[in-house]
């Protein structure tokens, strides 16, 4: 059997960003301008602009500030900036009167300054006093000019072979950064280039813009197999290109260089790779007896054994251990029972044998399992309560013992079936806490008409399971669905329903302890596909 290489291969890459940034923004505020009002104070807005062969352009205004001699503008001037060339730019100031054009003749010039990009950008923080025409103060009034730096923050798109793009991942944003170093991430090289080395990818990046209007400030193209350069000592790089500043700018070089500083390759196996590998599946049932279920004898009752038609327990037992036991060597599953009084004491019990062998609980296929369910409901007595956590700390035991010996040799799946909601909450939120860092996974299936609502707090789909003191799960091993949903369904939509999430807890698991597959074949194309990490 040939399997189809393993899509879920990791890339891990560690990204760091250019030294040279083509754009800036600046912050401006204002102190002591003149009052042109004559019963309120002055409206101001701030109009930049830059000098481009000798004439003096428009970039862009603020808001306007109403009735403030003192204002602080929330506008942020973006400007391209060039370490190569003079920029000069000038800042005026008016007293706005409510027209869409400022600087007519009915806003009142309330000054204006001029310093060069260069001058912000080595000093930060650049204030000066604000002139009137030919030179004249405008009183006390100063503008103040605040360098802020880009906010970058870069993104990988995949080309397919229609020409589309793909987003494959985005960073997370550097703040007020020119040289950011982004955290390592990891991709799957199906995501990332649809496993094939030589497809192109087109990495951009952005000056981040908290309203969504984000500044282009370049891109790049490359290939994973390019990518691949970078290990160890050695580093790859690219340059930053506008294509827009390439056309313009004569002596244009970049807006900046990328580094990727490292990239590991990690494999990651499917479950297919640990099944092949020789990893059992040991499958164990555990069934509620307690009293809530009804006398077996009465036909209302959910154990009643109808000679022609099989009754819930059976009906998800057979539905689900059919699936698991292709998966078990010799076939032989444990079956327990709880919530009931038990021969020869009759003592209450929360983790029997329903083979009634205690030391040796396993039966002979479902079928087996089927028979001894069937046998020991005249011989015990439904009683109570609901306790689960016996249970799942007897299977946990014997996981455990799995655990040590440091193979992926056997995964343990828990098939609890009950009428009700377990009595026993915090022992048992307790004891799936502890199940996390095992071999093993807990399937729970609700019998019955019973309000299930408290058992989805099992289940980690809305959040994540604590234990009473708050400790988090590890993974999230347990499936938890009302058997009333798959009444009138084939067995097959309840065991693909509870079954799907296994094989990843599995995976997971095995990823987790770091674990490979025992004896995965070396010419199996898993083994020798060169996958990221």
């Amino acid at each position: 059997m040939n399997e189809i290489p393993d899509l879920a291969s990791q890339s891990s890459l560690g990204v760091v960003s250019a030294t040279c940034v083509s754009k800036v923004e600046l912050r401006v505020s204002c102190k002591h301008l003149l009052d042109r009002d004559t019963l309120n104070k002055s409206d101001p807005c701030v109009v930049l602009l830059m000098q481009s062969q000798g004439q003096w352009m428009e970039v862009d205004r603020s808001e306007i500030i109403k009735s403030n001699l003192h204002p602080v503008f929330s506008k942020v001037f973006t400007v391209d900036y060039y370490f190569e060339e003079v920029q000069k730019l000038r800042f005026e100031v008016y007293d706005s009167h409510g027209h869409s054009s400022l600087g007519t003749h009915d806003d009142d010039f309330l000054g204006g300054m001029e310093c060069t990009v260069g001058q912000i950008v080595a000093q930060k923080r650049v204030t000066k006093p604000l002139f009137l025409k030919y030179g004249k103060y405008a009183g006390k009034s100063t503008i103040t000019d605040l360098f802020s730096k880009s906010d970058p923050f870069l993104e990988i798109y995949r080309i397919n072979d229609d020409g589309s793009e793909q987003l494959v991942y985005r960073t997370e944003v550097v703040k007020n950064n020119l040289s950011p170093v982004w955290e390592p991430f990891k991709v799957s090289l199906n995501s990332l280039c649809s496993c094939e080395e030589k497809r192109k990818l087109r990495c951009v990046i952005w000056d981040y813009d908290s309203r969504g209007k984000h500044d282009f400030i370049g891109e790049f193209y490359t290939t994973f197999e390019e990518m691949q350069k970078a290990s160890g000592e050695n580093k790859v790089q690219w340059d930053c290109m506008n294509p827009k500043y390439k056309i313009k700018k004569r002596n244009y070089k970049n807006s900046g260089v990328v580094i990727l500083l490292d990239l590991k390759l990690h494999r990651v196996y499917s479950f297919l790779d640990y099944i092949m590998g020789g990893c059992q599946i040991h499958f164990t049932v555990a069934i509620d007896f307690t009293a809530s279920n009804g006398d077996p004898r009465n036909s209302c009752s959910l154990h009643y054994i109808n000679p022609y038609q099989p009754n819930e327990y059976l009906k998800a037992l057979v539905a689900v251990g059919e699936i698991c036991q292709d998966y078990d060597s010799d076939k032989k599953f444990s079956a327990l029972g709880f919530g009931a009084r038990i021969p020869p004491k009759y003592e209450v019990s929360h983790d029997f044998a329903i083979n009634f062998n205690p030391d040796d609980d396993e039966c002979e296929g479902i079928q087996g399992v089927v028979e001894s369910y069937q046998n020991c409901l005249p011989k015990i007595q439904l009683y109570g309560p609901t306790n689960v956590s016996p249970i799942i700390s007897k299977v946990a035991r014997v996981a455990a013992a799995e655990e040590r010996t440091k193979e992926a040799s056997q995964y343990y799946i828990l098939l609890i079936l009950t009428d009700g909601v377990v009595t026993d909450m915090a022992d048992t939120r307790e004891a799936i806490v502890r199940a996390s860092y095992l071999p093993m996974s807990i399937i729970i299936v609700g019998v019955g008409n019973a309000d299930f609502t408290d058992m989805q707090i099992l289940d980690g789909d809305d959040g994540v399971l604590r234990s009473p003191k708050g400790e988090p799960v590890l993974r999230d091993i347990v499936q938890f669905v009302p058997f009333r949903e798959f009444k009138n369904a084939s067995p097959t939509a309840l065991a693909k329903c509870v079954l799907a999430e296994v094989p990843k807890q599995v995976v997971e698991y095995y990823s987790y302890k770091a674990l490979p597959p025992r004896c995965l074949k070396a010419d199996s194309p898993n083994s020798t596909l060169n996958s990221p990490q």
